[in-house]
């Protein structure tokens, strides 16, 4: 079996919270790798809001891929499943984007749509 390219998004979205922590991290010269969590709490603005991205990000992940996995599994149309990983990993950089630009209310209507867009590919099969 090849690798189709909801895998290879699937494979992509989990570099999705090493972009956030690098966002929170960039620029910074105290964080501290012994004690990342101290360093973590100690953050403001759009740093903070990069790491609240990154939880969310890892909380997502796994019910994106169930779904993808499962959508195989049970071959559903693949052209379909393709289409929909991509949108959700556009979704999931748009939900960043918002996240530490402090877009609240664009931020929560991209994770509705993303967790749509996750139910659809279950519904898929």
């Amino acid at each position: 079996m090849k690798l189709t390219l909801a895998y290879w998004i699937l494979f992509a979205a989990f570099f999705l919270p090493v972009i956030c922590a690098g966002i929170a991290k960039a620029g910074r010269r105290d964080y501290n790798n012994a004690t990342p969590r101290d360093w973590e709490g100690r953050l403001e603005g759009f740093r903070a809001r990069a790491v609240a991205a990154m939880n969310n990000t890892y909380e997502a992940l796994p019910f994106f891929a169930a779904a993808v996995i499962i959508a195989h599994q049970l071959a559903a149309p693949q052209a379909r499943l393709d289409l929909l990983a991509s949108i959700w990993l556009a979704l999931r950089l748009l939900y960043v984007g918002a996240y530490v630009g402090n877009l609240a209310a664009v931020r929560s209507l991209i994770w509705m749509a993303s967790v749509a867009v996750i139910i659809w590919i279950f519904l898929l099969a």
